[in-house]
């Protein structure tokens, strides 16, 4: 399939099944493909990422759950909650990560783009979350990007034994999609590119 037709399949799923078109090993190959061969400035390959499934995932959402109930009013709440029961109910989650130890030796390596590496290393994320999104879209998994962090990194970092140095990015509940992407507007391409001769 030609890769601009593949970027227009990846969307914002919500509406996710617990279940994989592909077995658990050719999704966790797909996402290891994609940790391996994503670039990074100066190969610093800074980006990481835990697979969660099963018991892991339902505990990743559960987690939120009580993180969210400590800061939303208790009588806004429904609506939060069935967002989550959603996510939820999809097949596993996948968290991002950036090393900032590694962030940090590139800084002490090159101390002339030391101020960049930080802005550097999300770029980098940002081009896995992409790749990873659009790998599986292209086998027929959907999935969503979320940003509960840092409200829940504690508690993240301390069910799932996260390294220290390793600082929560995003979180991407993912499964069989069983209803269509919501519609999508787009700003006018005018606005967001120009050609120069």
């Amino acid at each position: 399939m030609v890769f601009t037709e593949l970027m227009r399949r990846r969307r914002s799923r919500y509406s996710l099944a617990d279940q994989l078109p592909l077995s658990q090993s050719e999704v966790a190959k797909i996402i290891e493909d994609c940790v391996k061969q994503t670039p990074s400035a100066f190969n610093s390959q800074s980006a990481r990422v835990v697979l969660l499934e099963a018991a892991a995932h339902e505990q990743l959402w559960q987690l939120v759950k009580e993180a969210l109930q400590k800061v939303v009013p208790a009588e806004n709440f429904a609506p939060t909650e069935e967002k989550l029961k959603a996510f939820a109910a999809a097949y596993g989650t996948i968290l991002y990560f950036d090393d900032e130890t590694v962030v940090q030796s590139f800084q002490e390596k090159f101390p002339l783009y030391r101020e960049h590496f930080p802005q550097w290393a999300q770029q980098a994320n940002g081009m896995l979350q992409f790749a990873v999104w659009t790998a599986l879209a292209e086998v027929g998994i959907g999935a969503s990007l979320q940003h509960y962090n840092p409200l829940i990194d504690a508690a993240v970092a301390e069910r799932f034994h996260i390294p220290a140095g390793w600082k929560l990015v995003a979180q991407m509940p993912f499964g069989t999609p069983y209803a269509p992407a919501q519609p999508k507007t787009f700003v006018p391409l005018a606005q967001r590119m120009r050609v120069e001769k």
